[in-house]
């Protein structure tokens, strides 16, 4: 049976392309996000290469709704053997942290931690028992170095991160790798790009570069084929 890939948060940038080259491997792909009519036109673009992958329409800020979730793309699958988690839309979006509150960092909680963790919840009993399992969470540069007045995000994928780091020197020994892609750049054709760029622009912030998702996914299949680091920064030295 040939392996899978659950990409959470599938969008014409990065999440397709993840799918498209862990495809090139021979793996099969679920696509999960919220919106059925984009993910059956990723469905019908990955058709036409060769790839099979199913569209399993989510909404993850609602962590308690992920066992049926992760039941349901097993039973169609047989097996998960990569998860790839980086949803992200124009919903979501910076705020000065002098601004902050806990209402805003309540509505980012869900999605940013509570349910990557339930993931790795539901997922882990299999892959412990088969030995073998890659959990990778692409996450935006703030949750490893914090700049003014783009906060929110930060601080609650700075969570994640952490709870990551644990996560992967706990299962290392059980064949389980976990692993973050921390972007310090835009990502082309992906949809929420220009609203981050307006959101940098308006706070006098910091200059991201452009990045190509197909080379950030090959960033992501390296991660998986060689577990030689917890997390992979890109670019490698940012300069914002």
């Amino acid at each position: 049976m040939s392996k899978v890939i659950a990409v959470f948060g599938a969008g014409t940038g990065l999440g397709v392309s993840v799918a498209r080259r862990f495809g090139r491997e021979g793996f099969r792909a679920a696509l999960v996000a919220r919106r059925k009519d984009r993910l059956d036109a990723l469905v019908e673009v990955l058709a036409g290469e060769g790839i099979e992958a199913v569209a399993f329409p989510a909404d993850l800020s609602q962590p308690a709704g992920v066992p049926a979730l992760v039941e349901a793309i097993h039973d169609r699958f047989g097996r998960i053997d990569v998860v790839e988690y980086g949803p992200i839309s124009g919903d979501q979006g910076f705020t000065p942290a002098a601004e902050l509150d806990a209402a805003t960092l309540e509505g980012l909680t869900p999605l940013l931690l509570l349910t990557p963790v339930e993931v790795v919840r539901a997922v882990l009993p299999e892959w412990t028992e088969r030995g073998e399992g890659t959990f990778l969470l692409a996450q935006g540069y703030s949750a490893a170095q914090p700049m003014p007045h783009l906060s929110g995000l930060g601080p609650v994928m700075a969570a994640t991160r952490n709870y990551l780091y644990s996560l992967n020197a706990e299962l290392a020994g059980k064949g389980i790798y976990a692993g973050a892609l921390t972007i310090a750049s835009l990502i082309a054709r992906s949809e929420v790009s220009a609203a981050a760029q307006a959101a940098f622009e308006s706070a006098d912030g910091p200059h991201f570069p452009v990045a190509d998702p197909d080379d950030l996914a090959e960033l992501c299949w390296d991660m998986h084929a060689k577990r030689d680091r917890v997390e992979q920064f890109h670019p490698e030295s940012p300069t914002l």
